[in-house]
């Protein structure tokens, strides 16, 4: 049985990560994980991933402590290594990735929200942390770097120093969480998620440039200013070839409502 259900759906493809009760990630999981992302990477009619977990009460509750607890050393250092390759992967997709947080998002689960581009999370549906530091480790699925690129060196140290979970109308206070959504069960919270995912699909936007803005962001903040400029001069450059590039200044110039084909 997978451990990530995929599907999809005019042009979104939906990754659940589905281990219940709380949807901990082994390496089993990580691998699917993995497969589904280059699956959604590959295929040219997915323009937006949305990521979720199992259920109404965990987004994920990040690693399995259990198999951390039995594994060995080596085990755990290319556990790791291939947990950061698969999120690296995720953020090297030029294409739009949502974190849909419907539940408890704490430890390695919000590493993995972290790797998503926009989280959107359910109101009152659970708490959000990287307290690690209670078990004695760090957040070694990319949640000291991430986590300081989002909020900062010092919040970011204090919150994993301190170990503790807050809920998401602070995580939105810290920029952790883009907007929170009151909804009367999991499936219409899921059903707003996917109506917003589609807004960032064809013909609704121009695909191409959401995936080169995301790829001008991910890989300029990593470089200095004028590499990353160089970069969106040339990602600007490819984008006026392209048909929809055209398409959107005649809309404009038209008064009308563009429709972007992707090409």
């Amino acid at each position: 049985m997978a451990l990530v259900d995929y599907q999809t759906e005019a042009g979104v493809a939906l990754l659940t990560l589905n281990d219940p009760p709380v949807n901990g990630y082994t390496h089993e999981m990580m691998k699917d994980l993995d497969a589904a992302i280059l699956d959604a990477r590959f295929d040219n009619d997915v323009h937006v991933l949305v990521i979720t977990g199992h259920g109404d009460r965990f987004f994920s509750a990040g690693a399995n402590i259990n198999m951390l607890r039995e594994a060995d050393p080596t085990f755990k250092y290319y556990f790791c290594l291939h947990a950061n390759e698969t999120l690296l992967r995720l953020e090297h997709t030029p294409k739009l990735c949502i974190a849909a947080l419907n539940g408890h998002c704490v430890g390695g689960g919000l590493e993995i929200a972290l790797a998503c581009d926009l989280r959107v999370a359910r109101k009152g549906a659970g708490k959000m942390g990287l307290p690690e530091v209670t078990l004695g480790v760090l957040p070694g699925t990319g949640g000291t770097q991430r986590l300081a690129r989002a909020v900062g060196a010092s919040r970011a140290i204090q919150l994993m120093v301190e170990g503790s979970t807050f809920d998401f109308e602070t995580g939105l206070a810290y920029g952790l969480v883009n907007a929170i959504w009151e909804a009367p069960d999991h499936e219409a919270f899921m059903a707003r998620v996917m109506e917003y995912a589609h807004d960032f699909a064809l013909p609704n936007k121009a695909t191409l440039a959401v995936g080169r803005i995301k790829r001008a962001v991910r890989s300029g903040l990593e470089m200095g200013l004028e590499q990353g400029l160089a970069l969106e001069r040339e990602l600007q450059a490819e984008l006026f070839g392209t048909d929809d590039a055209a398409e959107g200044l005649a809309a404009y110039i038209e008064k009308r409502p563009a429709h972007f084909r992707g090409r």
